[in-house]
């Protein structure tokens, strides 16, 4: 789920006509803070780039999908949820959620 604050930054940035990776670059940050304070969800950079990235396409930013392939069609997916022209999976939520549950308690 994103940040309120991340939120209210991507819409300061886009009403300055910033570009829409700029825009994402405000998820982005806010996952390298996770990683950084050691949230067991993130676990290396390349990852909290990417759940930022995702999380801003879920938003509605267009922060490119790119490629082919079944990862681009994930990407075109979130987009498309972002923008409302797609739901979420209740199924996939519910599984993603009980991974997170069971890495917590998986010890370090």
């Amino acid at each position: 789920m994103p940040k309120a604050a991340a939120i209210q930054a991507v819409r300061r940035d886009a009403r300055q006509g910033k570009k829409p990776a700029t825009q994402a670059g405000e998820f982005v940050r806010t996952e390298m803070k996770e990683y950084e304070k050691g949230n067991p969800n993130v676990r290396s950079r390349k990852q909290a780039i990417a759940i930022g990235l995702s999380e801003a396409r879920r938003a509605g930013i267009s922060a490119g999908v790119g490629g082919k392939g079944p990862s681009a069609r994930r990407r075109g997916r979130e987009l498309a949820i972002g923008q409302g022209r797609a739901r979420v999976s209740a199924t996939r939520s519910r599984g993603a959620r009980q991974a997170a549950r069971t890495r917590a308690r998986r010890p370090a």
